[in-house]
């Protein structure tokens, strides 16, 4: 991700103007460039379809949007992460849903996981208060070229899923490397494994 130079613009701006545009997120009314690479998008890719395979085996009321903006109200700040499982069954509470895939309540949320690139700070700090405060229940991070800081991954680095549960109302951290299996408290059959996300991000099959 690259920091744009445009002006500061509010959350509704933004929204209006960038709403369908993948390339931006909006962080205290900057605007935020998205460049993914395409291994960002094998990694994903395959954790949405890892989890689309959960909510259809259990018949679950969960869903993945293609494109998806959470907007923190009382901010201008607009998220649009890498992957959200949202809960239908709370879209009729959602105010902006009808209009336009905007999401305003962490009640919507069952959980998101984003990819980490070149910007790893917003993933690991910034996002990790603010989808917590929203009350996300679940919020992967997915470092699978192992760059976040030593104080997040350890000392040694290397590539990393931190899975934080909330807990009250504050986020407990778990970390998986190698071939630990993930532990997820949304989809607690989920069989899945840290090497397995990383290995998606290769051009080797």
């Amino acid at each position: 991700m690259i920091q744009s130079a445009l002006k500061l613009v509010t959350v509704n701006e933004f929204i209006t103007q960038y709403g369908d545009n993948d390339r931006y997120e909006l962080i205290d009314g900057e605007l935020i460039e998205m460049e993914p690479t395409g291994p960002h998008e094998q990694v994903s890719s395959l954790i949405g379809r890892k989890l689309n395979v959960e909510i259809d085996h259990h018949d679950l009321p969960y869903f993945i949007p293609h494109r998806c903006l959470i907007k923190l109200l009382g901010t201008n700040t607009a998220f649009r992460p890498d992957v959200i499982v949202l809960d239908q069954t709370q879209l009729m509470n959602e105010p902006l849903w009808q209009k336009e895939p905007v999401i305003t309540s962490g009640k919507s949320i069952k959980l998101i996981a984003e990819v980490v690139s070149t910007n790893w700070q917003n993933d690991y700090a910034r996002k990790v208060e603010d989808y917590a405060l929203l009350a996300v229940p679940e919020y992967w991070i997915v470092d699978y070229l192992g760059i976040g800081g030593r104080e997040y991954i350890g000392k040694t680095k290397q590539p990393t899923v931190t899975i934080c549960t909330l807990v009250e109302d504050e986020y407990q951290k778990r970390l998986f490397q190698n071939n630990d299996q993930l532990v997820s408290s949304i989809f607690p059959n989920l069989q899945l494994t840290a090497k397995q996300i990383f290995a998606s991000a290769s051009t080797v099959t």
